[in-house]
């Protein structure tokens, strides 16, 4: 959940005797879930760059290798030196990890007559193997990839083919180092989570003992031990994340923690009330900050998304600045990101990754705050954090909030912000949501939203002819925000929202709703 030095940030926290798995990352777009997959095991792991390779001490008890949009024959393909983990450590190639080791033992890796992509079944498995103990002959496995194996090394042996692949799996003889050209992370390899439970606890000896309730008393420890007495100020959303940090923050440094909890005018429907009064329960040291007016003056005539996430952004910094001024001897800025707001925004480890779009909380302070910033979540996916929360006791309402965007519903409209808009799409999303809860599917989704779409449509009502807006419904199902599916929610439940939003809305006479996935969209429209 932590690496032991973040690239992002000012500080940096050491999981002191924790046992762990370090995870290589090549660039591949399935690293991530590895990571999930190692953490389901209730084992600790640390994903780092292939270019930035950490020193090992006795707490690291195997090594993953992940795959990569590379190919090995790339000339510019990842060639990083393994000389310090092999044979000293259990190591599992997967993808171009298994490729890389074959290549750079002396075998050979060509390309493929087709390119060997999705679902493949073995036809033959080396059940007598540490890593194929259990699995099926005739299991699904993914593959991804546009080489094969084609001569291995002279001291391995196969353990796993296809029908179209011989070297599926192999090891390396005399060494606990084993490699597959598969995915075993993703869902569709269906006996992916034998092989990982076979490498992480049977050949690393991995204990199983990192649970919720154990991530929640090392970081609390952690924190006390970087923060000390210093006083913390943290920036409170309403949501899961920020209101996780907050607990664990409160834990750690008590009445040392300040809590602000900012209305930018962005916020659902009596969002900022509702809020508050639900803090008042946690033990939380919360102040409310009305700074509506501020964020609309710095919104005015701005339709780019990323330059609306930038002033948003700048508004924040310029408002916990000013409150900031208003505390004796704050050191700290506390945030509640989590790893998707990082990987989305940056190459989160160094690699190959492509950013998709900025986070309004991610990233440095202008040196004139001199705060250091402390992220206790930066590394967690959302069902971790729901995890985190329950362990501490928090409410299932609470936890069972869909996530809701840094920036607002200033990403739900389309274009230039106004009161107005603002006031409209409040109006259609209260309306959604509250419909949600009502018809009993709030929990069967994951997250959903209305969109301000920039176009009007002509419509009747009564005997008039209207021009007005159109707006778009959003619900989708997903565990992480890393992938999401559309919901399929019932024809019925959509008729009856458009009706309502379209007879109580002033302003809109059109309702549409999105049934694309991510990827290849994006789960916000900006």
């Amino acid at each position: 959940m932590f690496n032991e030095k973040s690239d992002y940030t000012n500080s940096y926290f050491i999981f002191a005797g924790m046992e762990k798995i370090l995870i290589l990352d090549f660039g591949s777009q399935y690293t991530q879930l590895i990571a999930r997959r190692v953490r389901e095991l209730n084992v600790y792991c640390e994903i780092h760059p292939f270019n930035k390779l950490p020193q090992v001490d006795e707490n690291v008890k195997g090594i993953i290798l992940s795959g990569s949009p590379f190919s090995v024959r790339d000339e510019n393909s990842p060639k990083p030196d393994l000389s310090a983990y092999r044979n000293k450590l259990p190591m599992l190639g997967v993808c171009y990890g298994a490729q890389y080791l074959a290549q750079s033992g002396g075998g050979e890796v060509l390309p493929s007559n087709t390119r060997e992509y999705g679902r493949a079944n073995l036809n033959f498995v080396d059940n007598s193997h540490p890593l194929m103990k259990g699995v099926g002959n005739n299991s699904q496995v993914w593959m991804s990839h546009g080489d094969t194996i084609k001569k291995l090394p002279s001291n391995t042996k196969i353990i796993a083919s296809t029908h179209d692949v011989e070297v599926a799996g192999y090891e390396f003889e005399g060494e606990s180092t084993y490699c597959i050209q598969f995915h075993p992370e993703v869902y569709h390899s269906t006996d992916g989570p034998i092989m990982l439970k076979n490498f992480i606890v049977d050949v690393c000896g991995c204990s199983q003992d990192w649970t919720p309730a154990s991530f929640v008393e090392s970081t609390v420890d952690e924190l006390k031990e970087k923060i000390g007495n210093d006083k913390v100020v943290l920036g409170l959303s309403g949501g899961v994340d920020s209101t996780v940090a907050a607990v664990l923050l409160n834990k750690a440094i008590g009445e040392n923690l300040f809590c602000i909890f900012v209305d930018n005018g962005l916020l659902r429907k009596n969002e900022f009330e509702n809020v508050l009064d639900q803090y008042k329960h946690l033990g939380l040291n919360v102040k409310g900050v009305d700074a509506k007016n501020r964020f609309y003056s710095e919104l005015s005539g701005i339709s780019d998304p990323e330059a609306k996430r930038k002033a948003i952004g700048k508004v924040f910094i310029d408002v916990f600045d000013d409150e900031a001024h208003q505390l004796q001897d704050v050191k700290w800025l506390a945030q509640g990101t989590i790893y998707p707001d990082v990987i989305e925004s940056v190459s989160a480890t160094g690699g190959p990754s492509a950013t998709i779009k900025s986070h309004h909380n991610v990233g440095g302070l202008p040196d004139f705050m001199k705060l250091k910033i402390v992220e206790p979540l930066r590394l967690l996916f959302k069902d971790e954090v729901r995890r985190v929360g329950r362990s501490m006791g928090l409410n299932e309402e609470l936890l069972g909030r869909h996530p809701f965007p840094g920036p607002g519903l200033a990403i739900r409209i389309l274009g230039d912000i106004t009161p107005e808009k603002v006031q409209i799409l409040q109006e259609v999303d209260y309306i959604f949501i509250e419909g949600l809860k009502k018809a009993g599917l709030y929990n069967e989704v994951w997250q959903a939203g209305a969109i301000l779409l920039p176009v009007q449509s002509v419509g009747v009502m009564g005997d008039e002819r209207t021009y007005e807006k159109a707006v778009a419904l959003r619900a989708v199902e997903s565990t992480d925000g890393m992938t999401a599916d559309w919901c399929h929610l019932p024809y019925e439940f959509l008729a009856k929202t458009s009706n309502e939003i379209i007879n109580k809305v002033k302003g809109v006479n059109r309702v549409v709703y999105d049934i694309s996935s991510k990827p290849p969209a994006t789960i916000e429209w900006e």
